[in-house]
């Protein structure tokens, strides 16, 4: 049997009708960032708690990746198949910016400051036959 297996644990609530990225927060000074770490970034202290910084975040800036990734980020496509996406910073609530993937909609061109959702979708296949599931960003469709 098939899993679906995330990318690697702690990075998005996982499986989940409707996932969340998870980050750390530091309980001493308040920084939070992502993905989560036990010691804060700012303050140095070694008092951080695991948090949601949630499904929406607003788009900080961005870049067309047009050349396949290399591994680790390998993905079950072939140079035929590939296709250009969006990678940028996303700025999710409470200012921390997540870097990610973004799916292109040419109905809706990628805009500085506009809504995207999170997304958890197949990576690749491992060799056990299992997906492997990365998040990216979409657009906020209204």
């Amino acid at each position: 049997m098939t899993s679906q297996i995330a990318i690697q644990e702690g990075l998005f609530s996982w499986p989940s009708d409707h996932p969340e990225l998870l980050g750390s927060r530091c309980q001493h000074c308040g920084e939070a960032s992502f993905p989560s770490q036990p010691d804060c970034r700012c303050c140095g202290q070694r008092d951080t708690q695991i948090v949601s910084l949630g499904h929406r975040g607003k788009l900080w800036t961005w870049t067309i990746q047009s050349f396949m990734p290399k591994p680790p980020y390998a993905t079950d496509e072939t140079a035929e198949s590939f296709t250009p996406y969006g990678v940028g910073y996303v700025e999710m609530p409470g200012g921390v910016r997540v870097e990610g993937r973004i799916q292109l909609n040419p109905a809706a061109p990628l805009t500085i400051g506009m809504p995207l959702d999170l997304v958890v979708e197949p990576l690749r296949t491992d060799a056990d036959g299992n997906q492997i599931m990365m998040f990216s960003f979409k657009p906020v469709e209204e």
